[in-house]
């Protein structure tokens, strides 16, 4: 299903300030009170280098390939000039324990420059914490982030996020939801510690995860759930959760571009990654080879619309910034129409500058989008395919490196599909005092 696509007819109905809100917390406070979270060490400057080779790696919740997805797609079409590569790692069930004794078969061999980790929500073992549980946590994820520095990689230890109940496979009454979230707090502290002494990067998953499910609650409804309807694999808002989280521990700054348009000067200039091709009588065409992240309004009160995530983090703010900016411009209002869509904005407000990313949801960058998102959804599928069914099936346990060998032939092809999709989009913004 194509990211931009998901839940269409809904997006027709939505609205893009949806897209914009931010939920309040401030009444959760009381909720959350007996919950103690370090603060979050924040990334200052991007990690990303070009040519990277990115490891995705986590449980079941990542095996998902919903976060892993919205990562990925982001990295390819938002910073396409660093040539970022990808490799999911998801595995259903797996502790941080279960990653350390296949990193090297898995991950290693294909010789990963910098990685995210999400581990916690099975190491937590779904019980009260224990001294024991926290002490197996940090030695491994301490190993797991000097191995990877030993082969010379840059880290990003994510936390697990937040249950949003007693999972009904622990087949357990004993518990409470609580007991197991502050269980979860206590990984995610020591997340925050390893990475301050390994000085490693660190995205905080939990917090805005237990935060925004409980202002969530408030504002559509107890049946919305963050962390997912079964307590734990998150829909679409909670991945966006997830994605916004990694992106900003790898030091994402999110400025897709801006263009900028002098009407007293007829004039127009765009940043880098686009060019502009032609300005006269308002209309300003362009030719862009970055894109922005594209999603469909939906339904905010659904939590699993992507558009439901972007009330849950200022995704779109932080991440996804495609400036329209308009000086000396004579009218009070203007008419802005880009590809099918018209919005009406004052003069200071595009003085300041708009985001169209986040106003336009039906923008000329969607069709091309969806084509990068899809080539990247079958990659992340065949990944899955590749490491647990093949390297850890029949033919890894017979002959690993023929294996290998035979299913990267397969992979290749479906890696290059999304480089090959990633074409200049070109574009024509108009403007039309009102």
């Amino acid at each position: 299903m194509k990211l931009a696509q998901v839940f269409l007819t809904a997006a027709l109905l939505g609205s893009p300030v949806a897209l914009r809100a931010q939920l309040d917390t401030s009444s959760c406070a009381e909720v959350l009170a007996a919950y103690k979270p370090l603060p979050a060490p924040k990334t200052s400057m991007l990690l990303l280098q070009k040519g990277d080779r990115l490891a995705i790696i986590g449980d079941s919740i990542t095996e998902q390939k919903m976060y892993s997805r919205i990562i990925e797609t982001y990295l390819t079409v938002a910073l396409p000039e660093l040539e970022i590569t990808a490799r999911q790692y998801g595995w259903s069930g797996e502790t941080a324990p279960g990653f350390a004794s296949r990193m090297t078969n898995d991950c290693l061999r294909f010789k990963p420059t910098i990685a995210t980790t999400c581990y916690g929500m099975n190491d937590h073992g779904y019980r009260p914490y224990e001294a024991s549980i926290g002490d197996r946590y940090r030695n491994v994820q301490t190993a797991i982030v000097r191995s990877f520095r030993d082969h010379g990689m840059r880290v990003v230890l994510g936390s697990a996020g937040s249950v949003g109940k007693v999972p009904t496979w622990t087949k357990s009454e004993a518990y409470t939801k609580e007991q197991l979230n502050l269980n979860l707090l206590e990984l995610r502290n020591i997340d925050v510690q390893i990475a301050e002494q390994e000085k490693v990067a660190f995205a905080d998953v939990y917090w805005p995860m237990i935060s925004q499910d409980c202002a969530a609650k408030a504002k559509y409804g107890t049946n919305y759930c963050v962390p997912g309807k079964d307590g734990v694999h998150p829909g679409w808002a909670g991945q966006v959760v997830m994605a916004y989280a990694f992106l900003k521990g790898l030091g994402v700054q999110g400025d897709i571009g801006t263009y900028t348009v002098d009407l007293g000067s007829k004039t127009a200039t765009a940043s880098t990654g686009h060019q502009v091709v032609s300005f006269a009588d308002n209309q300003l065409e362009v030719k862009s080879s970055r894109y922005p992240f594209c999603i469909p309004a939906g339904d905010a009160a659904k939590d699993d619309t992507l558009a439901s995530g972007m009330t849950l983090v200022p995704f779109q703010n932080d991440l996804n910034r495609l400036i329209l900016k308009v000086t000396h411009a004579p009218a009070e209002h203007y008419k802005v129409t880009w590809g099918a869509e018209s919005h009406s904005f004052t003069r200071a407000q595009l003085e300041t500058g708009v985001n169209v990313a986040a106003e336009f949801v039906n923008n000329p960058f969607v069709e091309s989008f969806n084509r990068v998102d899809q080539a990247v959804a079958a990659k992340q599928n065949y990944e899955t395919r590749q490491i647990k069914m093949l390297f850890h099936g029949e033919e890894g346990h017979a002959a690993m490196e023929d294996t290998v060998a035979l299913t990267e032939k397969v992979r290749t092809p479906l890696a290059n599909n999304i480089r090959a999709a990633m074409t200049p989009v070109q574009h024509k913004l108009v403007l039309a005092a009102e």
